[in-house]
């Protein structure tokens, strides 16, 4: 008997664990994973697997936090810290996710996958599909930038560029999984890749032992990292490690805004044509949208959204004041940040921490201004 189940988001119908069902039978919603007893032994907090000790690595995780003077002042907060997501072994904080998802795609023996991805999941769901000796397919548009393509391609991964917008690849991996009766490893759907992202809220209450950092701000499109992070110091908490949970917000840019506009009840439909640098966080129907809404309410956080010319300049500042080359979807972060300092969501004594989910050389010259 398995120490979880796969339970409905929406309605809390539970299902069979497996790796092929990614939404509830009855009423579509994503499913989360709920344990059930303590679990296997050789992890320190619950992991959806039965050996964690054989789980699969690269070498994920355990990111430095570093103090961001200069791009506090610039930011208007006092103490702004960075943790540098793109230390990961793929460039970016998807490497979390995918460790655990790829080990439990071994435990139940799946041999192929497919993937949809703007870029950072398919890299890195590649290089942990070939770490696993599984075969990937990844569907990307064919906007992505050829730096995120190269990198798919040289771990090996069938890659299938898809003309049009994110949802077209999305769309396009699906039917390819069904005529091919292939496992689709969704990031963006799949409990297991969640369960991954909890590992970051671990790793900041650990780096910050005297004082949490009082806000968190995240870019997001699909969120997991927001959503992981949330569950993360959800459990932190209930096992008396965690006196108190950090505002969670989400910024996203503005040509791709639901979440932003789910948190401020207000309607949101993509614009056609709409562009953004961010292609990151450019997500215009993000399946886990309530659960993101959730975690900002649940911790008092906020949305923001924030122009392209902002993200450019932020990506900038950081490379030219703190040293730091960011992704232009993590320079979304604290372009967004300055914008909640700004309207005196967050105040300038409060401590911040922002994730660099990205590095830079993965994108094109052309969306780096």
């Amino acid at each position: 008997m398995s120490h979880f189940v796969l339970t409905c988001t929406g309605c809390d119908a539970e299902h069979t664990v497996t790796m092929r069902v990614l939404e509830c039978s009855a009423c579509g919603c994503p499913l989360r994973i709920d344990y059930r007893g303590a679990g296997p032994a050789g992890a320190p907090m619950q992991v959806p697997l039965r050996r964690p000790a054989a789980a699969l690595t690269l070498g994920e995780g355990n990111t430095p936090s570093i103090a961001m003077p200069a791009a506090g002042i610039a930011a208007g907060v006092e103490q702004l810290y960075g943790k540098l997501e793109f230390s990961n072994p793929t460039g970016s904080f998807k490497d979390r996710g995918s460790a655990m998802m790829m080990s439990a795609l071994v435990e139940h023996g799946v041999g192929e996958v497919v993937e949809d991805s703007s870029g950072n999941a398919g890299a890195s769901v590649s290089a942990y599909a070939a770490r696993a000796g599984i075969s990937a397919h990844v569907f990307a548009p064919d906007s992505t930038p050829k730096a995120k393509l190269r990198q798919i391609s040289v771990y090996g991964a069938t890659l299938h560029t898809i003309e049009g917008p994110r949802e077209e690849a999305a769309a396009a991996a699906i039917r390819f999984a069904e005529s091919r009766n292939v496992v689709y490893a969704s990031h963006a759907l799949s409990p297991f890749f969640l369960e991954g992202m909890k590992s970051f809220a671990y790793e900041v209450s650990e780096q910050f032992p005297g004082r949490m950092p009082d806000h968190v701000v995240f870019p997001v499109g699909n969120g997991s990292l927001l959503i992981g992070a949330y569950m993360g110091f959800e459990a932190l908490a209930e096992r008396g490690r965690l006196s108190r949970t950090p505002a969670l917000h989400a910024v996203q840019a503005e040509a791709a805004a639901p979440v932003a506009a789910a948190f401020y009840d207000q309607p949101w439909i993509k614009a056609e044509g709409a562009r953004t640098v961010a292609g990151g966080i450019s997500v215009a129907e993000p399946p886990q949208l309530h659960r993101m809404v959730q975690a900002l309410r649940a911790t008092g956080g906020s949305a923001a959204t924030v122009g392209d010319d902002d993200i450019l300049r932020w990506q900038r500042l950081l490379a030219e004041r703190e040293g730091i080359f960011a992704e232009s979807s993590a320079a979304a972060a604290f372009a967004g940040l300055e914008a909640l300092a700004t309207r005196g969501i967050i105040s300038p004594g409060d401590a911040v921490l922002a994730p660099v989910t990205g590095f830079g050389l993965k994108e094109s010259p052309a969306a780096q201004g």
